[in-house]
């Protein structure tokens, strides 16, 4: 993945740590001559977490902070597997893009079918009549990276955001 991403002239922007799977794609990502940011609060930059080497690290005062910072640089949000905190956070990008706050694309990256599970439970949540169709669709998922960024590049935001669905007030 961090080989595609430099090939294509496409930066990282992730949390700024060293450690763990968005650790290994910074890595692969500098070493294919590619641009990376990282985004670190000062407590876990104070303890020596934070990825050197980076082309570009901003530390911040709270996870907070981060995450509003992350979305502003990104032009699209990807979550690889990963436990509780990359689901908070890509369910967070999504419920911003679903109240219409920005119109960039969010996936999911089903290696070896990690997400699945997570997938079909969004399925049955639409289903059951608590996501509506056009919400769910704007959570994207493939197993293959290239498919993804496909997905990404073809992406069209939903024309109305949660608060004008909810009241019907859909955009013209």
């Amino acid at each position: 993945m961090g080989a595609l991403l430099a090939q294509r002239k496409i930066g990282l922007v992730f949390g700024g740590g060293r450690v763990g799977m968005m650790g290994q794609l910074a890595q692969a990502v500098l070493e294919n001559n590619g641009d990376v940011i990282g985004v670190i609060p000062k407590g876990l930059h104070e303890r020596n977490v934070a990825f050197s080497g980076l082309t570009d690290l901003r530390v911040v005062g709270s996870m907070h902070e981060r995450k509003a910072l992350m979305a502003e640089l990104a032009n699209g949000f990807m979550a690889l597997p990963g436990g509780l905190g990359t689901l908070e956070e890509i369910f967070e990008i999504v419920t911003w893009a679903q109240l219409g706050m920005h119109q960039k694309p969010c996936g999911l990256l089903n290696v070896a079918g990690y997400f699945t599970p997570l997938l079909a439970f969004l399925d049955q949540v639409t289903e059951q009549g608590f996501l509506d169709a056009p919400h769910r669709a704007m959570i994207l998922s493939a197993e293959e990276p290239e498919e993804l960024l496909r997905q990404f590049e073809c992406y069209k935001p939903i024309v109305a955001d949660k608060a004008e669905w909810a009241l019907g007030l859909e955009k013209k």
